[in-house]
């Protein structure tokens, strides 16, 4: 099994920054072989939004509503993934969610493990 793990959130004023970050690590201690990372966010009543991405190759993507503003980047093997948000805004509260896709079997098959959430909420 694989456990994940989002850090950072908190409450912060219009225009400002909070960092997340997401720790993933194998309940047995081993190498994980993470193919993907994904930072999620839901609203009360909403369906989870993508709102970055970022591959082992170190593309990244990202929602529109974030583009400019939010970062995300990660240590190299991607067990450590951080989401930089910047000039945040009320429309940005919400629980944010990582997502991490291992590959197993040499890339066979592909998991997708979630953390629990952590809350960032916007206001002033």
């Amino acid at each position: 099994q694989v456990k994940v793990v989002e850090s950072g959130g908190g409450l912060v004023q219009p225009g400002g920054s909070l960092r997340l970050s997401c720790a993933a690590s194998a309940d047995s201690g081993g190498t994980l072989d993470i193919n993907a990372v994904q930072w999620y966010r839901q609203t009360p009543g909403n369906q989870r939004e993508l709102v970055a991405s970022i591959m082992s190759g170190g593309s990244t993507n990202y929602a529109d509503s974030v583009k400019n503003r939010f970062t995300i980047s990660g240590e190299l093997a991607l067990d450590m993934v951080y989401l930089q948000m910047n000039s945040l805004q009320p429309g940005d509260t919400a629980v944010y969610y990582c997502a991490t896709t291992i590959l197993i079997a040499g890339g066979v098959w592909r998991k997708t493990f979630w953390g629990q959430g952590t809350q960032v909420t916007v206001s002033s």
